[in-house]
């Protein structure tokens, strides 16, 4: 059966996201699995421009904004109110940059995952810090190109999956906005669960990343085909499945549509393919799968 997106729009349109903005798709494809009994809190990122500032907003859900590091913490103390005041059925949702997960707001997640509260905690990845003039992030990854690596990052990409797996949570999951109806069924399976739960979507940048914004969807789509941002999910920290198995393309059609790798040489491109391939097979075997 073909999917079919759910209708129903908790976005208005005339919104200032540039075009293209894999964020601003994030969040409409994750509303839709939402619904209207939600809050979001959002630190500083590009969602919050977005969305809009007090009193104008193109939002038909509550969003709390909050400082930069805050986000799992507010997230938290909303979920506890609201069951204080006998509201079990809100969801409360974190939706934060990798800006506002990887680095800034990582502490307040870290704390509030050990402890389990009961939240969805979204991190939308554009790989930057693209609000503010596309600096690194620990989520750039290796050899990509930013304002702050002109000549490319020196460090690979932070594995956040790994780190959220590693606390146990009940439940973790990479998505893609490439996927939608992967992305809403993880959502909806989050809902269901009780305790801490991450959703982790790459949402290509056409500006950090140098691309045009026509391409934002392929672009999502060949990150996972290339192996290089699988999908898969993680329950209680080691029950790991896998919900697509890549094409396998080679890594250079997916970084050949971004000015951000294009001063990568054949060798550094050889080396790419090569790290990617490796962390799939790590992959298979936490899964319990294999290659043949």
């Amino acid at each position: 059966m073909k999917f079919q997106l759910p209708e129903t729009d908790l976005i208005y349109s005339g919104h200032p996201a540039c075009p293209g903005c894999g964020a601003a798709l994030a969040l409409r494809f994750a509303l839709k699995a939402l619904g209207t009994k939600v809050m979001l809190v959002m630190p500083a990122c590009c969602a919050v421009v977005i969305t809009g500032p007090y009193p104008t907003t193109c939002m038909k859900v509550p969003v709390f904004h909050t400082a930069f590091a805050t986000a799992a913490a507010v997230a938290s103390g909303l979920k506890h109110g609201l069951e204080a005041k006998g509201d079990y059925e809100t969801t409360v949702v974190g939706w934060a940059g990798d800006g506002g997960t990887y680095d800034i707001g990582f502490q307040a997640l870290s704390g509030a995952v050990d402890r389990n509260e009961d939240f969805i905690y979204v991190c939308y990845d554009n790989e930057g810090y693209m609000n503010t003039g596309i600096q690194k992030s620990s989520a750039t990854p290796w050899k990509a190109w930013t304002g702050t690596t002109p000549y490319g990052k020196d460090m690979p990409k932070k594995d956040m999956m790994e780190i959220l797996a590693a606390h146990r949570i009940p439940y973790a999951a990479n998505a893609s906005v490439g996927f939608p109806d992967d992305l809403i069924r993880k959502i909806k399976k989050a809902m269901s669960i009780r305790g801490s739960k991450f959703i982790h979507i790459l949402a290509p940048c056409p500006p950090g990343w140098k691309s045009s914004d026509h391409l934002t969807v392929k672009l999502a789509r060949l990150a996972v085909d290339t192996k290089i941002f699988p999908l898969y999910e993680v329950e209680a920290g080691w029950n790991y499945t896998i919900n697509r198995v890549p094409k396998g393309l080679p890594v250079e059609e997916y970084l050949k549509l971004q000015g951000r790798y294009s001063h990568l040489s054949e060798q550094e491109m050889r080396d790419i393919q090569q790290q990617v391939d490796w962390e799939w097979e790590l992959l298979l075997k936490k899964a319990g799968m294999n290659s043949g």
